[in-house]
Formats: C-alpha cells, sequence, structure tokens
C-alpha cells in the first residue's frame, strides 16, 4: 500500500494542499465544487492504490452499473473506491468500461454491452432490468441471486465482531453503535442492515447489550454528525467509552461532533469505522477502521465477469477478506 501525502493529492488533483486538507476532512465551512471534490478524492484512492501489470485479453465493452448518483457517491467513498478498482482493472486487461448511474440505467444498451458490474445494492425489479441487457452479470457488495449470478462481497458479520472484540480486549464494556440504514431504489422499506443486526446479537452473546446505546440513520458525514449528537445529548454522562460505526463517513461526522462537545477522542471515546477510505488517515486524530479492499473487490468483479467471457458457467460468490487497522481513535 503506498502512502500519498497531502501534497501528493493536490499535485494529482491540481489544488492547493490546503483544499485537499479540508476536503479530506470534511470541512463544512469550505464552498467547493463537486466536481473538484471528485478529482481529490480519486487523486486520495488512486495514489494509495498499488495497481499491478497483466496480461491483456479480448476486447470487450462493459457497463458499471452504480446504484448511486454521481452527488451520492461523492458522499460514500465506499462505493468510489470500488468503481475506481473496476476502472484500473479493466483498462488493464483492454476492456473498455462505461459507468451509468442508477438514474440514467435505460442508456445502457444491450446492443453494446457484453457484461454488467452491478454495484450497490439492487432490488428484484432492477435485477430484471439489467438482465435484459445482459445475463453476463457480477454484482459487488449484494449477492441477490447467488444461484445463477456471480457476486463479490465483505463478510461484515466478522468485520462487526473484529470490532467489538477489539473494544473488549481494551477494557470497554460501555459499546455504542452509529449506523446507517439504505433504501432499495423502489423499495419503501429499508434493507436490513447486518452490521447492526450482527452489533445487538454479539453483544447480547457477550452480556453487554444495551438498545439505548444504538443510533441509526442513513450513510453520510453529516448523519454521523447528527447522531453523534443525539447520542451525546440522550446519554449525557452514560456516553459509552466506545463506538463501532458502521461505517467511515459516519465515523468522520461523529467525531466531529464529539470534538464540538470537547470530548477528548481516544481519552473518553474510543471510535472504530469501516471500510478505511482514503481520508481515514488524514483525520484529526487518525481514523481506526476496518480496511474493507474496496480495489481488490472491483478487481475480483472484473476478473470474475472476464471468466463468464472465457465459458465459465456456473455462479459462483468471491468473499474478500478485511483488516483492523488501529489508529489514533481508539485507546491502544
Amino acid at each position: 500500500m503506498i502512502i500519498a501525502t497531502i501534497k501528493d493529492i493536490a499535485e494529482k488533483a491540481g489544488v492547493s494542499s490546503a483544499t485537499v486538507s479540508r476536503v479530506l476532512n470534511y470541512d463544512v465551512t469550505l464552498s467547493v465544487a463537486d466536481t473538484t471534490k471528485k478529482r481529490i478524492f480519486e487523486a486520495a484512492e488512486t495514489l494509495n492504490y498499488q495497481k499491478r501489470s497483466t496480461g491483456k485479453c479480448k476486447h470487450r465493452k462493459i457497463a458499471i452499473v452504480h446504484w448511486y448518483t454521481k452527488k451520492e457517491e461523492l458522499n460514500d467513498l465506499y462505493y468510489l473506491s470500488i468503481r475506481l478498482g473496476i476502472e484500473s482493472r479493466s483498462k488493464e486487461l483492454g476492456v473498455d468500461a462505461e459507468v451509468y448511474f442508477y438514474d440514467n440505467l435505460s442508456e445502457v444498451s444491450s446492443n453494446e454491452i457484453d457484461g454488467i458490474i452491478a454495484v450497490g445494492k439492487f432490488s428484484h425489479e432492477q435485477v430484471q432490468t439489467l438482465k435484459e441487457v445482459t445475463s453476463q452479470i457480477v454484482f459487488v457488495d449484494c449477492s441477490p441471486e447467488e444461484e445463477k449470478y456471480d457476486a463479490v462481497i465483505v463478510d461484515f458479520s466478522k468485520v462487526i465482531q473484529k470490532m467489538i472484540n477489539y473494544f473488549i480486549s481494551t477494557g470497554h464494556t460501555s459499546i455504542g453503535f452509529i449506523g446507517g440504514k439504505e433504501k432499495l431504489l423502489g423499495v419503501e422499506e429499508p434493507v436490513e442492515d447486518i452490521r447492526e443486526k450482527i452489533f445487538s446479537q454479539y453483544m447480547q452473546e457477550k452480556g453487554l447489550y444495551d438498545e439505548r446505546l444504538t443510533f441509526t440513520g442513513c450513510f453520510s458525514v453529516d448523519e454521523g454528525y447528527k447522531l453523534m449528537q443525539q447520542a451525546i445529548d440522550d446519554l449525557g454522562k452514560n456516553l459509552p467509552t466506545a463506538f463501532v460505526m458502521s461505517s467511515d463517513v459516519l465515523a468522520i461526522g461523529g467525531m466531529r461532533a464529539l470534538h464540538e462537545a470537547d470530548i477528548s477522542i481516544p481519552k473518553r471515546v474510543s471510535v472504530i469505522g469501516i471500510n478505511d477510505i482514503s481520508v481515514s488517515k488524514y483525520m484529526y486524530p487518525a481514523l481506526s477502521s476496518v480496511r474493507v479492499y474496496t480495489e481488490e473487490m472491483g478487481e475480483a468483479a472484473v476478473d470474475t465477469l472476464v471468466e463468464r467471457f472465457a465459458g465459465r458457467k456456473i455462479a459462483k460468490t468471491v468473499t474478500i477478506s478485511t483488516t483492523l487497522m488501529i489508529r489514533d481513535s481508539v485507546i491502544k
């Protein structure tokens, strides 16, 4: 893994180091265009990603179908990083990849596309729409029909257990959870979040679960800020000594709320996020996080689709491992 500096990112993105620092820290007082944010985030991701060389394959054209809009992708760098991994691997293999967001899904043409990599969560109806374009589909971050379609996923059950085990090993018994819920397009009820489910189950197994310490909203920096503010206001002196944050963007917002309330990180509250997006190491204090190898998820999706092109008929699911990255936002 290459460790890029703020200066490296600034040079690649064509902006000042100060602007990079403020964008990576989600400074709400900074007024900057989304196109500039996109350049900075993409520069940070690509500079922190070790590419490898490989051989070419027969020319193909694939569609990367993203369940987010362009705007939403900037609020959750998890999916942006997966997309960049797909694009990088496609380029290495000589595969022509074109990006479509869910709001322009109708533009995907079966006459031009050999295969689809679908990134995010998709409803049954959306899966059927994609199938009308091509049956060669790989899903990333979900597995809607594992007997029929290939998928690249992460075992978030193990992720949550790693976080809780670390907190317990460092003396924490009061552990809170801040998470998000996601909705499929056209579906009213939110998708069950496996991270919240496993948190409650595993904490109950340990005899430590307290439902008052769980706060959920949606996945964004602003929501993390609001939910942590709610926790601080509702719990007062009973605020947990540690928080499992179900994504880094929630953790970034939550840390801002703790800073504003003059609550020390990690002396009073320890924080661990999930994804280990490239900006995590630039936070103050540097954010501990479970590294989800998003670029490798993107790579694996391309490789899996290429296998389909080569004739594989049996569906398979690839599970990518994770690593707990301990930094300064926790007691060590």
